[in-house]
């Protein structure tokens, strides 16, 4: 008789396990739409099609592990902005450091110097 009752009772609380571990996984499953750890808000041109604004949307659309990094940008004397970006990486970290090396890659390839002194995570998840 007592046998019967815990089974019932075992059942029921790991039905009410399963059922919060598994709403708590779907909320933390996607990253997708989160602008995540934002340190500076990104120079984005209104262009949609600008190289660097493309760039930040689909940042904000990964649903991994991503970073966004771009170079300041001083009204008076710099031109241009040159951004890197790195989509669904292992981690927070590794995709910190593939956005930098991105970024910086870009200034070596053009040959530019900046005022502001190169790259910076602008946001990462």
């Amino acid at each position: 008789m007592i046998v019967k009752y815990c089974c019932k009772s075992t059942a029921s609380i790991l039905a009410g396990l399963l059922i919060l571990t598994a709403s708590g996984a779907v909320a933390a499953g996607s990253l997708a739409g989160s602008v995540g750890d934002k340190r500076f808000p990104p120079p984005l041109s209104m262009n949609p099609k600008d190289q660097c604004t493309s760039a930040y949307r689909a940042y904000v659309a990964a649903s991994g592990h991503s970073a966004y990094a771009t170079t300041f940008y001083t009204r008076v004397v710099d031109l241009y902005v040159v951004c890197g970006k790195a989509l669904n990486a292992p981690s927070q970290k590794a995709a910190e450091d593939i956005a930098m090396r991105n970024c910086q890659g870009g200034l070596k390839k053009w040959r530019l110097n900046t005022a502001s002194g190169g790259c910076a995570i602008a946001a990462s998840k």
